[in-house]
């Protein structure tokens, strides 16, 4: 596997509406792939393809817990419901941090690598990060959500639990 250079703000494909995958090949399994190492690699809980200069839509997502890693291709929200406000970084954006609220529980609808079709329900941290991830294949930023910058002081012991 390889671990991609992650494209830092402000460069133009992050705000940019992505387009739709059609072809489940080999091809997109080893971009998966590429991007769960890269994901990793950066430490982070996320990625975006067009944050590896990538305009489809296709993300990664893996909170660390028994869920395991998320593979979302051509993700919609179908529900949301709840709030939550905590904070968040990007991998886009870093030593950037803000609090930002979002729905607490999310329904979503993706295809796997395969092409097959899926639904899921998330709620808190996973949702938040679902919601990250697919806020930037249609080129929303996190930071066009934030409330509140936080500063090293006040990140201490939230960020890292």
């Amino acid at each position: 596997m390889a671990i991609l250079p992650i494209v830092l703000f402000p460069e133009k494909i992050l705000k940019q509406k992505c387009d739709k995958v059609t072809s489940f090949d080999g091809k997109l399994a080893k971009l998966l792939n590429n991007m769960y190492d890269t994901m990793i690699e950066a430490d982070g809980v996320g990625l975006a393809a067009p944050q590896i200069g990538v305009k489809k839509q296709i993300a990664v997502v893996d909170i660390g817990d028994d869920t395991g890693t998320l593979e979302l291709i051509n993700p919609v929200i179908l529900d949301s419901s709840g709030e939550q406000t905590g904070p968040e970084g990007c991998l886009s954006f870093p030593d950037l941090y803000g609090e930002v609220t979002r729905p607490y529980r999310v329904k979503v609808k993706a295809q796997d690598r395969r092409g097959a079709f899926f639904e899921m329900e998330a709620e808190d941290f996973l949702a938040r990060a679902i919601q990250h991830e697919i806020d930037h294949l249609h080129g929303i930023l996190f930071t066009s959500k934030v409330t509140h910058y936080l500063t090293e002081k006040e990140l201490e012991g939230v960020v890292e639990e």
